[in-house]
């Protein structure tokens, strides 16, 4: 946050000075003043009796004649009133508390943006390589806007510090705006005071003197006269417009200053609780992780373990049964027995058929044999019986 440049001296004395001199002198510092507790909005100044004396004797100074000393009488209060407002609005016109606002926004973007409770994946395989990534994930999260938070705590910090040292100037703002409000009340009372005794004194004076002789020189001199009371007279109007500046700038300063405080408050809110705590949050979340993590773990591997032992008590019961029905079973079955046997009976029912078919077979061939034996013997008889 860049400092402002001011045109008066914040070291200026807070005590009310009253001179002739169109231009503002050069005076010892003195303490400054205690702030008051009256509202500064009102126009009426309580003078201590110094004070008072100091606005008597100022008051036999003026000479109200003198054309040059009107023009300029309390120009050098007016200045310093000028310079102190240009001051005081330029302060309150560069005032940026927008950016430390914008900063606190930004802070608690990034503190939303860190969601420790984000859905997790679905899903056996790879359990403790996804329930691993997904830590790894949350500690990126977590640097990365720590990161920014330490960055942005930073500014803070440095923005407080302005803000703490414009708090402590506005006091001494304030101080030097009320010291200027009673000076330019003290030209008023003087004036006013000068003014007075001259229309009620020489003025008076000229005026009878006129009346009295007729000559129009007398009565030139007391119109000159009248007519330089009635400069001196807005040249005092134009002292009281000048301290109702003075007036509105003290709510000014005291509004800007509770500006600053109210960032001053919020900025220290921020530093002190809302980032701690949310560090604080951030490791019991982390925490809370690891013990998520490793009671997940524990029941998946309960759960692998239950599967397994139920697997393993079906397929025990399997081959338990299987196993004893094997056990239960006979070398050969009787169905096979029953099978082979009938198979056994049918092959010699079978042979034995075969072989009485041979065998009828044979004794119709020897027959026949014979047969073509004798009828080839009575042939050849008969062959040879012929010849």
């Amino acid at each position: 946050m860049a400092d402002n440049t001011f045109n008066f001296d914040l070291d200026a004395p807070a005590v009310p000075t009253l001179t002739l001199d169109p231009t503002p002198a050069e005076e010892e510092k003195a303490a400054p003043a205690q702030q008051e507790a009256a509202a500064p909005e009102q126009p009426q100044v309580n003078l201590t009796p110094e004070e008072q004396a100091m606005v008597d004797q100022f008051a036999e100074k003026i000479d109200i004649t003198n054309s040059q000393q009107v023009l300029q009488y309390g120009s050098a209060c007016q200045k310093k009133i000028g310079d102190f407002s240009e001051a005081a609005l330029s302060k309150v016109a560069t005032k940026d508390l927008g950016e430390v606002g914008d900063m606190i926004t930004s802070l608690i973007g990034e503190l939303k943006s860190f969601d420790a409770g984000e859905e997790e994946k679905k899903g056996i395989l790879g359990f403790f390589k996804k329930k691993g990534d997904q830590l790894d994930a949350m500690k990126m999260k977590y640097n990365k806007a720590e990161t920014n938070v330490e960055k942005i705590q930073s500014m803070l910090e440095g923005h407080q510090v302005q803000l703490l040292k414009d708090i402590a100037m506005l006091d001494k703002m304030y101080d030097l705006n009320m010291a200027y409000f009673k000076e330019l009340s003290m030209y008023i009372l003087a004036g006013k005071k000068k003014l007075q005794e001259v229309r009620e004194g020489k003025l008076g004076e000229l005026e009878a003197t006129a009346q009295a002789t007729g000559l129009a020189e007398d009565a030139q001199a007391a119109k000159d006269l009248a007519d330089k009371c009635n400069r001196f007279e807005k040249k005092i109007y134009d002292l009281e417009l000048t301290r109702t500046i003075s007036i509105q700038t003290a709510p000014q300063i005291r509004m800007i200053q509770n500006n600053d405080n109210v960032m001053v408050e919020k900025i220290q809110t921020t530093l002190m609780n809302t980032i701690p705590l949310w560090k604080n949050q951030m490791v019991l979340a982390l925490g809370i992780a690891h013990s998520n993590e490793a009671a997940q773990a524990q029941r998946q591997v309960n759960d692998i373990t239950n599967a397994l032992l139920k697997q393993n008590a079906e397929k025990l019961h399997m081959a338990s049964v299987e196993t004893a029905k094997e056990a239960e079973r006979g070398i050969v079955d009787i169905e096979t027995l029953k099978k082979t046997n009938a198979e056994l009976i049918q092959t010699l029912d079978d042979v034995m058929k075969i072989q009485s078919e041979g065998r009828e077979k044979r004794i119709a061939a020897e027959a026949e044999m014979a047969k073509m034996e004798n009828d080839l013997k009575g042939k050849l008889l008969e062959i040879r019986g012929g010849v």
